[in-house]
């Protein structure tokens, strides 16, 4: 009786899995708690694979369209473009002079990059008139290229393995690369094929739960299903985003571009704060668990 009241269940289920599975599968197993693995986890500058990790990926994808939206109406494409790579520049400055890893400091870069390359992927298009097909596919060679040379360069691809500053670069480009991409191949499913936005979106998010899938039956790479999940969050971020701001004659709800940046920006300030924290919460736990000769 229960499973008639809740139609989505399975589709629950399928999230409730990509949830538990890119929180604590990265490297194929959970990690021991223990002060050794504390020491290793606080050396990487990358945040921690939680669901509120993936929680704040998505908000901020969200935002950073919509807010590009707005600054590119407001200010022009090329002002816009010029604004949001100097501080997007700054954001990145301020994250590689960290010693540590730092949730505002993080998540500022991220969204910084979110922001800056949705404008990007957008001026290729509106700037060059490059069909959405065409970009994509572009920005998916860059990916992979990116994904080549730090593979030959570091031998591994795992965010936990991000602990010097060359890694750290790799990292970054790596997410540059994956917020075009997620762009180009948002507005390609949703403007060329004519799916919409909401459409879109629930497409994306369906792709999403992928990896799980292929994790259980054909033993999928965990750090591959890793970066798949997370090249896909933006195209779904971003479609639900713009299904949110665009007016009713385009499908959507009609808020407008600035009301839902600002509403997710709200979001993503709780969710960093709350982070910060858990964060230092988890540091005072590891200190106290670390051996003192």
């Amino acid at each position: 009786m229960e499973r008639r009241l809740v139609p989505g269940s399975r589709a629950a289920r399928i999230w409730l899995g990509v949830v538990r599975f890119v929180a604590t599968h990265q490297h194929g197993r959970s990690p021991p708690h223990s002060s050794k693995t504390f020491r290793s986890t606080a050396l990487s500058k990358v945040a921690a694979i939680t669901a509120s990790f993936w929680i704040i990926k998505v908000l901020s994808t969200g935002m950073g369209e919509t807010a590009s939206d707005f600054l590119a109406h407001r200010l022009g494409p090329l002002p816009a473009v010029a604004l949001t790579g100097s501080v997007f520049v700054v954001a990145l400055a301020l994250q590689l002079r960290a010693r540590r890893y730092a949730a505002p400091l993080y998540w500022f870069a991220v969204i910084m990059i979110s922001v800056f390359g949705t404008l990007a992927a957008d001026a290729v298009h509106v700037g060059f008139g490059v069909p959405y097909w065409v970009s994509t596919l572009g920005f998916l060679l860059a990916l992979g290229v990116i994904f080549t040379l730090w593979q030959r360069s570091e031998g591994t691809l795992s965010i936990h393995s991000v602990t010097t500053r060359r890694r750290e670069l790799f990292y970054w480009a790596t997410v540059l690369a994956t917020f075009a991409l997620g762009t180009a191949a948002g507005d390609f499913t949703a403007r060329t094929l004519g799916l919409g936005w909401l459409t879109s979106g629930l497409l994306f998010a369906a792709l999403m739960a992928l990896p799980v899938l292929a994790r259980v039956r054909f033993k999928f790479s965990p750090v591959l299903a890793f970066w798949w999940a997370y090249v896909i969050t933006r195209p779904v971020g971003a479609s639900f985003a713009d299904w949110m701001a665009v007016p009713h004659s385009q499908g959507g709800l009609g808020w407008g571009t600035g009301a839902v940046t600002l509403g997710l920006c709200v979001l993503i300030l709780v969710f960093v704060l709350t982070s910060a924290v858990h964060q230092g919460r988890s540091a005072a736990r590891g200190e106290a668990l670390a051996p003192t000769d």
